[in-house]
C-alpha cells in the first residue's frame, strides 16, 4: 500500500503554490506510505542547460567544491545549489552522459535522483511531513509535479527505493502496486542501454516508459502499451516535461481518484488527498478507469486513450 499524488497546473498563475498544494495532498497520505517520501517538481528552464540533481548521506563533505570539481573534469562551468542532503547541478545541455561518469569518478558515494531542463526530484527515508520540510518543498514553484509516499513491500527501505524514479531526461513515475515480470524486463532495457539503478520493480516500469520513448512513442502511447507489456497489478502517474499521464492495469484493484477544474488536473489515491484543493467543491471528480490512459500537455488539449482489458 501507498500514496500517490499529482497535480497539473492550467492556470499558471497557480505555480508560485505548486509546491504548497503537492505538499498538503502527499502528507495526507502518510498512513498509506510512512516508510519514505518524494516529490518530483517541474520548475524553471534555464536555456541550453540540464539540472541534475543528485543526493548524498554526507552532504557536508560530498557537496562541497563539487560544482568546481565537475566543471574542471568537463571543462565547463557548473552552478550548484544545495537542498539538505540534495543538490541541483546545472551544467550545459548534451554533458550529462559525461557528467555522470565524472560524478562517479570524483564523488563515488552521490547518487543521481534526476535530470532534466525543469525536473527535479527530492526524496529520502521518513514520514511525508519530515521529508516536505527538510526540503522545503512547500516553497517550490512549478507547472506541474507528482509525489509519492512509500511503504515498502519489494525492495528495502532506502533513498534509491522511494519513489518518484528518473530513468529519462525530464521523465519521471510513481507507481502503487507490484510488477511480476520486472527482473525479465530489468534485464532487457539493460540490454537496450536503459540505465535503471536499483532492484525496485517501479524503476523498471519508469524505464520501460523511457525506452518506448526513446523509441519514438509519446508518452500517450508509451501508457498504452503498459496495459500489455506490464505484469501485474499497478496505477502508474507520470511525469514528462510537458505533461502528465494517469494508467491503472486491466484489473485496477488498486485506489485512485482524479478531478479536473478550469485550473488544475489532480490525482489521489484517495478523495481526502484533494480536499483542501482551490475549487474542489466545483470539479468534476471521476475514478479512473482500468485499461484507460489519461494524458495531459501543456502543449496540447487534454486527451484521453482507451485500450479494452
Amino acid at each position: 500500500m501507498c500514496g500517490i499524488v499529482g497535480l497539473f497546473l492550467k492556470d499558471q498563475s497557480l505555480a508560485p503554490q505548486l509546491g504548497n498544494m503537492l505538499t498538503d495532498m502527499l502528507i495526507t497520505m502518510t498512513d498509506r506510505g510512512p516508510d519514505s517520501a518524494g516529490i518530483a517538481i517541474y520548475g524553471s528552464e534555464s536555456d541550453g542547460k540540464t539540472k541534475i540533481t543528485v543526493q548524498s548521506p554526507n552532504p557536508e563533505t560530498d557537496f562541497v567544491d563539487l560544482a568546481d570539481e565537475l566543471g574542471k573534469s568537463l571543462g565547463v562551468t557548473v552552478g550548484q545549489a544545495d537542498n539538505d542532503t540534495h543538490a541541483v547541478l546545472e551544467i550545459p545541455a548534451r554533458q550529462f552522459e559525461a557528467a555522470r561518469a565524472a560524478l562517479a569518478e570524483i564523488r563515488p558515494t552521490v547518487r543521481i535522483m534526476s535530470r532534466g531542463e525543469s525536473l527535479e526530484i527530492y526524496k529520502e527515508v521518513g514520514l511525508p511531513k519530515d521529508v516536505a520540510d527538510r526540503f522545503s518543498l512547500s516553497g517550490m514553484s512549478g507547472t506541474h509535479g507528482i509525489g509519492h509516499t512509500r511503504m515498502a513491500t519489494e525492495s528495502a527501505v532506502t533513498t534509491m527505493g522511494a519513489h518518484p524514479f528518473n530513468t529519462g531526461s525530464d521523465q519521471c513515475l510513481v507507481h502503487n502496486g507490484s510488477l511480476s515480470n520486472h527482473n525479465s524486463l530489468r534485464r532487457k532495457l539493460r540490454r537496450e542501454g536503459v540505465t535503471i539503478q536499483t532492484e525496485n520493480d517501479t524503476e523498471v516500469g519508469a524505464a520501460y516508459l523511457t525506452w518506448k520513448m526513446m523509441n519514438g512513442a509519446t508518452l500517450g502511447e508509451a501508457l498504452e502499451s503498459s496495459i500489455d507489456d506490464l505484469d501485474g497489478f499497478f496505477t502508474f502517474v507520470v511525469g514528462t516535461k510537458d505533461g502528465f499521464g494517469v494508467v491503472r492495469d486491466p484489473i485496477a484493484c488498486k485506489p485512485a481518484v482524479m478531478a479536473e477544474t478550469d485550473q488544475y488536473v489532480a490525482f489521489g489515491s484517495e478523495y481526502r488527498a484533494l480536499v483542501n484543493l482551490p475549487g474542489i467543491e466545483d470539479a468534476r471528480v471521476w475514478e479512473p478507469e482500468p485499461a484507460t490512459v489519461y494524458f495531459w500537455s501543456h502543449n496540447d488539449s487534454p486527451t484521453t486513450h482507451e485500450k479494452a482489458a
